[in-house]
């Protein structure tokens, strides 16, 4: 990929970044919690795949790599959730 492919990722990357502070900002959170949660982590999914995908390569390796990579993604959550509820 050469730089104007890196410029758009960027750019749009970008975007999805201001959009969460729009919805921070302009009250959502306080009027709207779950729906201004939702958008904002659905807005982050997008992006940590946009990251992985052109600035990690993942695009272009071979679909097992990516299925590891998504693998150990789902095996966190799952961590990180087991030990949220613990905690409660």
């Amino acid at each position: 990929m050469d730089w104007k492919g890196y410029t758009v990722i960027y750019v749009v990357l970008f975007v999805f970044a201001t959009a969460q502070a729009v919805v921070e900002f302009a009250g959502l959170v306080d009027s709207a919690y779950w729906a201004a949660f939702g958008l904002i982590m659905v807005l982050s999914v997008i992006k940590a795949v946009g990251v992985a995908a052109y600035y990690q390569h993942l695009r272009w390796e071979p679909r097992a790599v990516t299925y590891l990579v998504l693998g150990g993604t789902v095996a966190a959550l799952a961590l990180t959730g087991a030990a949220a509820y613990s905690i409660l």
